[in-house]
């Protein structure tokens, strides 16, 4: 048996330690990742860097190499390789599953404002606050380059390139994050408001809970949508279990 997982995230990684340790002898276990990180966390088993070309080109890979099921395990705002995937599963004939973690939810005492997109996210950011703890990840800080009124604090794995904003000061971490660090972060930049990604899971959750308890606004952008009619699983354990249903027999 041959999987191909679409990897990136920490599930991603968890799901291959998982089929390396339980699959049949003589399984493949493969991890594709975007190649977008300069030092990513390996899995274990096959790892292949870059792109496919495409929802064609993914299928051509899923048939030349023998894939018998397809895992999409990327991050949830991740939406072109998820289209591309179901695309491609349904081309080259192979059973898909998407691997996407529960989206946060919010609590008693938080102020969120959900928008649509990183470009609403910088519209509404004026109203709220001056001084932004932005954690949507550094490939989208040109939607707010524009606002020079304001000043940033942003983090990422790797350091961003421009454009992005004038009055800005990087933070080079990788998660998981705690609630004590996050609470000293919002402390000493003198943040007033967040924005967030609704990425879900535990990595990154504990800025929600700080910002909670300072009382500062905080911007969420939705998930973007997902393939209709797809079977979906909430974690690691549970695609493990799809997976063997789908071979049981």
């Amino acid at each position: 048996m041959h999987v191909l997982i679409l990897g990136g995230t920490t599930e991603a990684r968890r799901l291959a330690e998982l089929l390396v340790a339980r699959l049949p002898a003589g399984s493949r276990v493969t991890s594709s990742l975007a190649g977008r990180v300069a030092r990513p966390k390996l899995p274990p088993g096959e790892v292949r860097v870059g792109g496919f070309g495409g929802a064609e080109g993914l299928a051509d890979w899923l048939r030349s190499h023998r894939v018998r099921a397809l895992i999409d395990a990327t991050h949830p705002f991740a939406g072109t390789i998820t289209f591309n995937a179901a695309r491609a599963a349904a081309a080259a004939h192979v059973p898909l599953l998407m691997l996407r973690r529960p989206g946060w939810v919010p609590g008693d005492g938080d102020d969120w404002h959900p928008v649509g997109s990183l470009a609403e996210a910088a519209d509404a950011l004026p109203a709220l606050g001056r001084r932004v703890f932005l954690t949507t990840g550094r490939m989208g800080l040109a939607a707010f380059a524009g606002l020079d009124g304001l000043w940033f604090l942003t983090r990422s794995v790797d350091a961003p390139e421009p454009p992005y904003p004038a009055r800005m000061e990087t933070l080079l971490d990788r998660g998981p994050f705690t609630l004590e660090g996050e609470r000293e972060l919002i402390r000493r930049h003198r943040i007033d408001v967040l924005v967030t990604k609704d990425s879900g899971g535990a990595a990154t959750a504990p800025k929600l809970a700080a910002a909670r308890e300072a009382g500062i606004p905080v911007v969420v952008v939705r998930r973007p949508p997902v393939p209709e009619g797809g079977a979906v699983a909430g974690g690691p354990e549970e695609a493990l279990a799809w997976l063997t249903d789908q071979f049981s027999g």
